[in-house]
């Protein structure tokens, strides 16, 4: 066969070449299918990506040597990586033999294939022959997976690239939903094809024993990314991946100030790498807030012009360290969340951010028809939004909302989460949220506000995975900085 001459003698397949391999690929069922329905004739009869030879090599090697080469195989591919429809069939086979445990050799696997009726479908007993003897031995398997995963990717892009081009032709979809899907769908195409796959209980429940371990070695320890605050990261183990937080307020509570914070000693102290979207303040506005809250100078000095000598110091350290971190500030105003999901996208592909802030939830808009005169289902589309932007990135995105003014109505201010503004959807699509207080600013009486001066609590209304419970704060509002503040006796740490 004039395809087996480099295979023969052990030479490793061509990369490129489409065309190579025609008379085995015929006997084996290859298929030629069209790639655009609505691109040139010249595009319409070509033959999507692929490579014949590679993929005869990664079935060679799994013959001979099944043992080792099958688990390797499973582990980097599917059937749906190969493009002849026989070698689909083929590897799908042996995955079942291996799976089961059974022998793989030439006479067990075709008696097999005969068995199921698809021996001749494969191309008959005289082509599994070949297979056995196409590569002198399975050393070049993992060049020849990369072969079949390269091709595979390049065709994964043709389909989306012609799907994009039928819908934009049907002029069916929204024009803002269609660029989203079609910038998500280019973008998964280089995601690893095997995450968030469907598994099997054996394969979660040793996965959830080895999460369980390393819980058990931590004893108590952090698991996701440490906020910088002691009791926060006590009570939820810290800034989770795929988790959506919401820091929720009333006006002047602080709420921006606490997620600055957040950012700042995940990118300063952790060293991680921090997107913000500020649909509110500018980016010059949150680094001078940045600055004072570092340097520990009042911010109002800094806006009014008349700082001390002993400022100057402070803040050109301040200034030295946040040069270093990488927090990447968006102040676009009135982002809708298909823009800002594009860019969020963009900023974790450039920057591998590993956490993202968006300031705040009511300000973002939405580009659904059916939104447009229902605000309720507007801000629960964008809630859903960001809920699925942070499992599609697969980090924590912190979120700030408002409250709505219920509770100026009650004594103390302490907000609920039924408090949320304008939709419930928030509560539902949040993994956590966070309310803030300040009940100094609900105190009437002058040496009551004083009594309470800086105090602060974040009520934690919903944690899906822990429990729920009050975590006191210190806010230091001249820097616009919160601290853990120190527990009263009487002060309860957690109700589930």
């Amino acid at each position: 066969m004039a395809t087996q001459s480099s295979a023969w003698t052990g030479e490793k397949p061509r990369k490129a070449g489409n065309g190579a391999g025609r008379g085995s690929a015929a006997r084996s069922g290859e298929k030629v299918v069209p790639i655009s329905h609505t691109g040139s004739a010249q595009d319409i009869h070509r033959t999507p990506p692929h490579s014949v030879e590679a993929e005869q090599g990664v079935l060679g090697s799994m013959l001979l040597s099944p043992r080792q080469a099958i688990g390797e195989c499973v582990e980097k591919i599917n059937e749906q990586y190969f493009y002849v429809p026989a070698h689909q069939t083929i590897y799908s086979v042996l995955v079942d033999l291996w799976n089961a445990g059974q022998a793989i050799d030439l006479i067990t696997f075709t008696q097999v294939l005969r068995d199921r009726n698809l021996l001749e479908s494969v191309g008959g007993a005289a082509f599994v022959t070949s297979l056995f003897t196409f590569v002198p031995t399975a050393a070049n398997l993992e060049y020849y997976l990369e072969i079949v995963r390269e091709k595979y990717i390049l065709r994964q892009i043709i389909s989306a690239a012609t799907e994009s081009v039928r819908r934009a032709y049907e002029e069916q979809d929204e024009v803002n939903n269609l660029l989203d899907e079609v910038e998500q769908s280019i973008f998964a195409v280089g995601e690893d094809r095997f995450k968030g796959q469907m598994l099997s209980m054996k394969d979660q429940v040793m996965e959830a024993i080895e999460a369980i371990e390393k819980l058990y070695e931590r004893k108590g320890g952090i698991t996701g990314i440490s906020s910088g605050f002691v009791e926060f990261d006590r009570m939820t183990s810290g800034l989770h991946p795929s988790e959506m937080i919401v820091i929720a307020a009333r006006p002047s509570m602080g709420k921006t100030a606490l997620a600055m914070n957040i950012a700042e000693h995940v990118a300063i102290n952790e060293k991680l790498p921090v997107g913000v979207f500020s649909l509110e303040m500018s980016s010059q506005q949150l680094v001078q807030r940045l600055l004072c809250s570092r340097a520990r100078v009042n911010l109002q000095k800094v806006r009014d012009g008349f700082l001390g000598e002993r400022d100057f110091p402070s803040l050109t350290a301040a200034a030295s360290k946040l040069a270093e971190a990488k927090i990447f500030i968006d102040d676009s105003a009135s982002l809708t969340i298909l823009e800002l999901r594009a860019k969020a996208r963009r900023l974790k592909a450039q920057q591998d951010v590993r956490l993202i802030i968006v300031d705040y939830l009511q300000l973002l808009r939405s580009t659904s028809r059916r939104a447009q005169d229902n605000r309720q289902l507007e801000i629960s589309e964008i809630s859903a939004g960001l809920k699925g932007l942070a499992k599609e990135l697969k980090i924590p995105i912190v979120v700030v909302a408002q409250l709505n003014r219920q509770p100026e109505q009650r004594t103390g201010g302490k907000p609920r989460l039924s408090d949320l503004r304008e939709s419930g959807s928030i509560e539902q699509d949040a993994d956590l949220v966070g309310l803030l207080v300040r009940p100094e600013i609900y105190e009437e009486d002058d040496e009551a506000r004083a009594e309470k001066a800086g105090e602060a609590e974040l009520i934690i209304a919903k944690q899906r995975n822990g429990p729920v419970g009050e975590i006191p704060l210190t806010f230091l509002k001249e820097f616009t900085r919160f601290e853990t503040r120190a527990r009263n006796v009487e002060e309860p740490r957690e109700a589930f």
